[in-house]
């Protein structure tokens, strides 16, 4: 099922002459209109006119959060500030926050490319779309709302929070989509649970989740509390918010808008490209944004390249699932390692929940990784050798996908902290310690 099929199955010929002529358009705005970029220009000898084929992006300087932070607040716009009709914000919780900036037009392709991924998913005008990611300064909620609006859903507004209240609603308006991130999604079957109420038994049908890296066993153990086909969404601040790509019903790869979107991955340590299929850092820039038009943002988001025909139809190209970012890569011992690489191990293995923490010390110069993970219901009343055994089961498979060893300490149910947004799962006390 397709949005907008003309787009979304164009002839990669004629795809590329649209991507080639944005892409001049918008470096040339973006020169003319945002200092900064003039200044980035200017310092490496390149010009707008440099611009003459797609494989001419490698010449445009990369932007970065720090780009970004160093600008603060409007200093990457590129219209004047009485034609930006719409402000976001990320959380900045790194440092200063990123600004972004919406024209009208900016709007009417968030609610385009939105439109895009929950007709992906499934969505159409008869369906009813919970919206559970954060409203407010935080993109995702605003995303969704637009998309679903542009379809002619039935919006139900819940944002973030209120859980025992987000169940109700489901129950009683009988919600059939529900967006919001992975963890969260978790904790409200939990949740529905304790309220007696079977997460099963409610009409969901579909779920576009994201905002967080998950894998794929989180995806079938979310499919499998609640009955549903979920999906993986992608998107960031920096670059319009949720609704750079979405998995089609095939879930093997998320199609980028490449009308929209100019994807390049690269070498995380030297800036150099990377091949198809080569895992690295995902590098976008936006083709068709007036109000902070983006080169060759670096996401620090780890993925690949794949450009084989998709059995879907459409002809953009897909990126594989976010592998992590370049900023939560763990390096433990000189092997780096990531969180996904964990969460694959732990729900592998039966007798635990989907709940865990990684918290990294330094004990004597020598980092250390414990694990705290929370039993089942079931295994929390075994007896002391079992529990020993599922210990070891977990640090043996952890070990044997990250190659490191690891202490694993079994926690009892509900006793992780829980997250209506992002999960929180590194706990860093190296620094702290030194």
């Amino acid at each position: 099922m397709y949005w907008n099929e003309e787009l979304e199955c164009l002839p990669l010929e004629k795809l590329r002459e649209i991507q080639l002529q944005r892409l001049k358009d918008t470096v040339k705005k973006a020169y003319e209109k945002v200092p900064y970029y003039r200044r980035k220009f200017d310092e490496i000898g390149v010009t707008p006119d440099d611009i003459k084929t797609l494989n001419d992006i490698i010449h445009i300087p990369f932007t970065s959060k720090a780009d970004l932070r160093e600008v603060y607040p409007f200093g990457m716009f590129a219209v004047p500030l009485n034609e930006i009709v719409e402000i976001h914000m990320s959380s900045g919780t790194t440092g200063k926050p990123v600004v972004a900036g919406y024209t009208l037009q900016d709007i009417e392709i968030w609610g385009e490319v939105m439109a895009r991924c929950l007709t992906m998913a499934g969505a159409t005008k008869s369906d009813i779309v919970q919206v559970a990611y954060g409203y407010g300064l935080f993109t995702g909620g605003f995303g969704v709302h637009y998309g679903a609006r542009k379809i002619g859903a039935m919006i139900v507004p819940a944002s973030a929070g209120n859980t025992r209240r987000q169940i109700e609603i489901m129950r009683d308006f009988g919600t059939t989509i529900l967006t919001c991130t992975p963890s969260y999604a978790l904790y409200m079957a939990e949740v529905a649970q304790e309220m007696g109420i079977e997460p099963t038994t409610l009409k969901l049908k579909a779920g576009c989740f994201g905002a967080e890296m998950w894998t794929e066993a989180m995806r079938t153990e979310i499919e499998r509390r609640f009955n549903l086909s979920a999906f993986n969404i992608y998107g960031l601040t920096e670059i319009i918010g949720p609704g750079v790509a979405h998995e089609c019903t095939e879930k093997k790869g998320l199609h980028v808008f490449e009308d929209h979107f100019l994807v390049e991955v690269i070498d995380p340590d030297t800036g150099d490209p990377l091949p198809d299929g080569k895992r690295g850092e995902l590098v976008l820039t936006t083709i068709t944004r007036e109000g902070m038009p983006m080169l060759r943002f670096r996401t620090r988001d780890i993925t690949s390249i794949i450009r084989d025909k998709c059995p879907c139809g459409r002809t953009f190209l897909r990126i594989e699932r976010i592998r992590g970012r370049t900023d939560d890569m763990i390096k433990v011992r000189g092997v780096m390692i990531f969180p996904y690489q964990i969460e694959k191990a732990i729900l592998e293995v039966q007798g635990v929940e989907p709940h865990y923490q990684i918290i990294i010390t330094r004990p004597q110069h020598l980092d250390e990784i414990e694990v705290m993970v929370e039993m089942s219901k079931e295994t929390f009343s075994d007896e002391i050798k079992h529990l020993e055994n599922l210990k070891k089961k977990l640090e043996r498979r952890i070990e044997e996908i990250t190659g490191i060893r690891v202490k694993v300490t079994l926690v009892e149910p509900k006793s992780l902290p829980r997250s209506e947004g992002k999960a929180k799962r590194i706990i860093d006390k190296r620094s702290l310690s030194e």
